[in-house]
């Protein structure tokens, strides 16, 4: 389990085809300290599998369903991205519950600069919409952030300085993809109502 607080902005050192399935590298001084082969590091909000770690690389096979429900497939080297490990039993939960199972991919429609903050507005698929909500959480490419406006088929966040400088979302352009993941307590509840849960 995630919290949403990205702990570096990495970078995507290679990506070698493999067919059904790409390997990608990535560098990360910060959360590649002490890692090992099976731990888990969210990249952009996706939870991949350390295959290979050396210094303060590691590898990490993405396969064809995770590089057609999020933007991992856009990648290339040189590519920024966010990382974050997995929190410890019993350690401050900072966002909220962030599983690293992406439910799908937004759109950067547009972005608002203020003198000490900066609106992004997200595009979003529709069946997601019903899942977000105003001072709700979403992720969005592993960020933790609240929902300032929900709208149809969009919503809008409000980004920090210190979210502009250390996340990609300093960096994304209107038309850019990022990852979605939406809060599980509002699907489990979806769920459970669909199931005629009365108690």
């Amino acid at each position: 389990m995630f919290t949403g607080i990205v702990e570096e902005l990495g970078e995507v050192t290679a990506v070698e085809n493999l067919g059904d399935s790409s390997r990608f590298r990535l560098r990360g001084p910060v959360v590649t300290e002490g890692a090992r082969h099976g731990d888990s590091i969210a990249v952009n909000g996706v939870c991949l599998t350390v295959v290979e770690h050396e210094g303060d690389e590691f590898t990490a096979d993405v396969m064809a369903e995770t590089l057609e429900r999020s933007s991992l497939g856009a990648l290339t080297a040189g590519s920024r991205v966010n990382l974050e490990r997995p929190t410890a039993v019993g350690a401050r939960l900072g966002g909220h519950i962030v599983q690293g199972h992406v439910d799908g991919t937004g759109t950067v429609l547009a972005r608002t600069a203020s003198e000490n903050w900066e609106i992004v507005k997200v595009a979003l698929p529709a069946q997601l919409s019903r899942y977000v909500v105003e001072k709700g959480s979403i992720t969005v490419d592993g960020i933790s952030l609240t929902v300032v406006d929900a709208g149809p088929d969009y919503f809008t966040v409000s980004l920090i300085p210190t979210t502009l400088a250390l996340t990609t979302l300093g960096l994304k352009q209107p038309g850019d993809p990022v990852n979605l993941e939406v809060d599980i307590v509002a699907k489990y509840v979806e769920r459970l109502l669909a199931n005629g849960a009365t108690r």
